[in-house]
């Protein structure tokens, strides 16, 4: 499966998505990269360590965050998007569940959008993207975590997010699965999604996998946040083996030789460095 983000065309490896968070209160980088000079300054780092997409985020979505307005969050992305596209050569999503800020990113520069909510928080958001040409990323999540069978009831609510992209005219190839690791979900089901990844990629899209620091590494080895390093690896190499397209990490340059040993391993290792 082949995936079009930006000018970009990603093929059947594992790429690496940088996280660049500026926002006061992420759950894992919170306040370090909240001034432009310092967000580029990071954005070019992650690019030098193997980056293959940036994926910038304005609102903290970590557990009981505290939603922000449209303009709040505008202000704190467009700005490093616009920098970002002026400077690197590397294509950039946006971390975003909201139309208008939806609408502003990509009109700065943005070429994906990833939404946490898969196109079901607010409507319109599937319009927005079809409109402007851009890829999206569709992650699972619920308001509560109640399900009558898990691993169906995630399956069926991405294709309720396919759908909608479908509806608003998105092809297929501008389509990417995250099922949504560390929202709505506890730690055995969390590790069930990191797990059963190759079926979620049979729905017929890529997959991507974004567990970097988050609490299911804390609470399986017992360790802070900044100390899952060695977690978030471990499922960087399962996400490899079984055949996830993307892994949304903060560090860059350790996450992208895991993926590049564990491709040669496999034997698939990229010719496009």
């Amino acid at each position: 499966m082949k995936t079009r983000i930006g000018n970009r065309v990603y093929g059947n490896h594992t790429y690496v998505m940088g996280i660049l968070n500026v926002t006061p209160d992420s759950f894992s980088d919170g306040g370090r990269y909240t001034g432009l000079d310092a967000a580029l300054y990071h954005a070019e780092q992650m690019l030098r360590e193997g980056a293959d997409i940036l994926d910038v985020g304005g609102e903290s979505t970590r557990p009981g965050y505290t939603r922000i307005s449209d303009e709040e969050e505008i202000s704190r992305i467009t700005p490093v998007i616009e920098a970002i596209r002026a400077r690197l050569d590397i294509p950039v999503s946006a971390d975003t569940y909201k139309p208008a800020v939806a609408a502003a990113a990509l009109q700065a520069g943005a070429d994906m959008i990833n939404d946490i909510w898969g196109f079901q928080a607010e409507p319109g958001m599937a319009e927005v993207v079809a409109q402007a040409g851009a890829a999206c990323c569709l992650m699972h999540n619920r308001k509560e975590p109640v399900y009558d069978s898990f691993f169906e009831d995630v399956l069926s609510d991405l294709r309720r997010s396919i759908a909608l992209a479908k509806a608003a005219g998105i092809p297929d190839d501008r389509i990417l699965l995250d099922g949504g690791v560390g929202f709505a979900k506890s730690r055995e089901q969390n590790l069930e999604i990191i797990r059963r990844g190759s079926e979620i990629a049979a729905l017929g899209y890529p997959v991507l996998l974004g567990t970097s620091r988050k609490s299911v590494i804390g609470l399986t080895l017992d360790v802070p946040v900044d100390q899952r390093l060695e977690g978030t690896l471990a499922t960087t190499v399962v996400a490899v083996m079984t055949g996830c397209q993307f892994v949304r990490v903060h560090d860059v340059l350790a996450n992208r030789r895991a993926v590049d040993m564990t491709e040669a391993i496999l034997g698939k290792e990229r010719q496009d460095g």
